[in-house]
């Protein structure tokens, strides 16, 4: 029972994780592609950046839904 609550409380802070570097990372690209479109004349918007969030958002679904999993078990 007790390898199912750290198996939570890991999967609980990876989830917390991801959603801080998928944020970190989205404002990143997103300034990179408006100072390039800007200044360098790329073609992708800068909007494109938000693509990013379709990978980490699936991450952090499973990463919540292990910890659901994980926290069932460890109450039963």
């Amino acid at each position: 029972m007790e390898k199912y609550k750290f198996l939570t409380c890991v999967f609980t802070a990876l989830a917390i994780l991801l959603s801080d570097v998928m944020c970190a990372a989205i404002a990143y690209n997103y300034c990179a592609l408006q100072w390039g479109a800007q200044y360098e004349g790329w073609s992708a918007p800068a909007d494109t950046a938000f693509l990013l969030c379709i990978p980490y958002g699936a991450g952090i679904i499973i990463c919540v839904l292990l910890a659901c999993f994980f926290h069932k078990k460890a109450n039963i």
